[in-house]
């Protein structure tokens, strides 16, 4: 959620990040709703007033045994409530649609932010490590799991349906150990792990930006009026909601989750596989900070910087793209995002995000501090996805296969798999 003073001011920048972004809103609709608002509240709060005087006169009157005009003030207080009635109705409706405009009003870009139309318009800002050139014809992630037992697709889909698996052996253990690592980092890095809420109302989900653009992606619960999370970035934010904090230093949390994701829109796209699943895993990264636009920004490369650590712990090629405008969320200010070379696409795959909202969020969830002068002010939020499994596994099995179908262990998760360092084929190929 932006000010609206702020938007008043810079009408025409909101109707172009809103078609940059490609959000239907009329800035229009919204700025004549918000002069509508705003004169219907004078009239009310005005008629409010005259009513409160005249109560009062007659009050006094009564008191003194005064009846003079008394009967003529009470008809004048009836008059008022009935125009109360019809204004506070129409105030109602101004209201309603004031807040349904202001809910689709994106947050602002960053300068540096490239202006495009989708992903194939994001600039890569720095590769890292190179892809094998490997002098035998490689396994795709799937035969992989097959040859080692990693997990089971068939099973999945029978069970639970489309984009559905179980993950099996050491892929169950592989998916664990990229979490713990991941986890046990940010701890030393100064996050204060959180196990939180899988489920939560709608509010929730409005308040970190997640609603009403997001929906369609969104599992409901509707006997219980919840939702499931599809990143624990929206109970990491929530933790806060409605209180004053004191962010003198950047508050930074973390969280290790299962997440839901609906994949409306994806029909046809990435089938194979565990690229694009219903259920999966993220350790998240959430930061809460001062709203100075270069303390965030710092602590975007931060947080970025401990999803490169990992994927570099991991010993896999990556790149880091900028987001463009155009592959952005509603809440986004700037971003991110972290290819992992994929053998089997013949081409990088999206395995992490990192996203400064500056103070859209706090707006929305009420997340406040006092600044040095004692003023309140919103809070700038930061979050990055520090792993996602299952699809980390694809680089991390493809990346790291041999010839003979084996698996090199990266010597940073051996630790976490029983000091292995190498997984065997279970069947024959």
């Amino acid at each position: 959620m932006l000010d609206i003073r702020w938007i008043r001011e810079n009408a025409e920048r909101v109707r172009e990040v809103a078609k940059w972004k490609k959000i239907e809103l009329s800035v229009d609709e919204l700025l004549d709703c918000d002069v509508t608002k705003r004169k219907i509240s004078t009239e009310v709060d005005q008629l409010r007033a005259s009513r409160n005087q005249l109560s009062q006169q007659i009050g006094r009157n009564v008191s003194r045994g005064q009846f003079m005009r008394v009967s003529e003030m009470k008809e004048e207080v009836a008059g008022i409530n009935a125009q109360l009635v019809v204004l506070e109705q129409d105030l109602a409706e101004a209201d309603r649609r004031y807040a349904a405009l202001m809910r689709l009003v994106p947050n602002d870009v960053s300068p540096d932010t490239p202006i495009g139309q989708s992903d194939d318009d994001n600039v890569e800002m720095k590769r890292v490590g190179e892809p094998q050139q490997a002098e035998f014809p490689l396994r795709d992630h799937v035969e992989l799991g097959r040859l080692h037992r990693l997990f089971d697709i068939a099973r999945g889909v029978k069970t639970a349906g489309t984009r559905n698996y179980y993950l099996t052996g050491d892929g169950a253990l592989l998916h664990r150990a990229v979490q713990q690592l991941a986890l046990d980092r940010l701890v030393e890095a100064g996050f204060e792990p959180l196990d939180v809420p899988l489920m939560v109302r709608p509010e929730t989900l409005e308040h970190t930006g997640f609603f009403p653009l997001g929906e369609d992606q969104v599992y409901r619960i509707e006997s219980e009026n919840k939702a499931l999370i599809g990143t624990s970035e929206v109970p990491l934010v929530s933790f806060y909601a409605n209180e004053t904090i004191d962010v003198s230093q950047p508050i930074k949390l973390a969280a290790a989750s299962t997440c839901f994701r609906s994949e409306v829109g994806s029909t046809g796209r990435d089938v194979q596989g565990l690229y694009r699943v219903h259920q999966f895993a993220k350790v998240e990264q959430v930061v809460l900070c001062e709203a100075d636009a270069e303390l965030s920004d710092q602590l975007l490369h931060e947080i970025t910087g401990h999803a490169e650590a990992l994927l570099q712990l991991l010993e896999l090629p990556y790149r880091v793209m900028a987001v463009c405008t155009g592959d952005m969320s509603q809440k986004t200010y700037k971003q991110y995002d972290i290819e992992t070379w994929m053998p089997s696409r013949g081409a990088y795959g999206e395995t992490h995000s990192s996203s400064n909202l500056h103070d859209f969020q706090a707006r929305r969830s009420n997340i406040r501090y006092r600044d040095a002068e004692g003023h309140m002010r919103f809070c700038h939020t930061l979050n990055n996805t520090a792993v996602a499994s299952p699809r980390i596994l694809i680089p991390l099995l493809e990346n790291h296969q041999a010839e003979d179908g084996s698996i090199y262990i990266p010597v940073a998760l051996r630790p976490y798999m029983g000091g292995r360092e190498r997984l065997y084929p279970k069947t024959t190929t």
